[in-house]
């Protein structure tokens, strides 16, 4: 059975910095395709990071470019998010998504996407 379980969210002041974990089981992370998305309140889901299953290359939405970042770990089974100079626009439930055959560079779309994690809630505010 496919799961994934997002953890690391939490109350942050702007500037400030967290880790969030997407931690799978059922499958091997390694071989999927692993994306980072998030929802603000009153907003649409929108694409944050992925990385690759191919080449391990990542793609990350302009807005968090340069502050966020992709990594994982193979022998955990786990993807992180590792997020800095947060703002209070990066804000929202945060929800870690894997697809199997998506053996190119990833892509921020959610139709891409076939497994999901329930979601952690990041809140950046002073």
């Amino acid at each position: 059975q496919v799961q994934l379980v997002e953890s690391g969210g939490g109350l942050v002041q702007p500037g400030g910095s967290l880790r969030l974990s997407c931690a799978a089981s059922g499958f091997n992370s390694a071989d999927y395709a692993i994306a980072w998305f998030r929802q603000a309140p009153g907003k649409e889901r929108e694409g944050v990071a992925c990385a690759s299953n191919n080449d391990g290359s990542s793609v990350y939405a302009a807005s968090v470019r340069g502050r966020f970042a992709v990594s994982r770990d193979n022998a955990k089974n786990t993807v992180y998010l590792h997020m800095n100079s947060l703002r209070p626009e990066d804000t929202g439930v945060y929800s870690c998504a894997a697809e199997a055959t998506m053996f190119r560079l990833c892509v921020l779309a959610q139709y891409e996407y076939d497994y999901w994690g329930q979601g952690t809630q990041v809140t950046v505010s002073s």
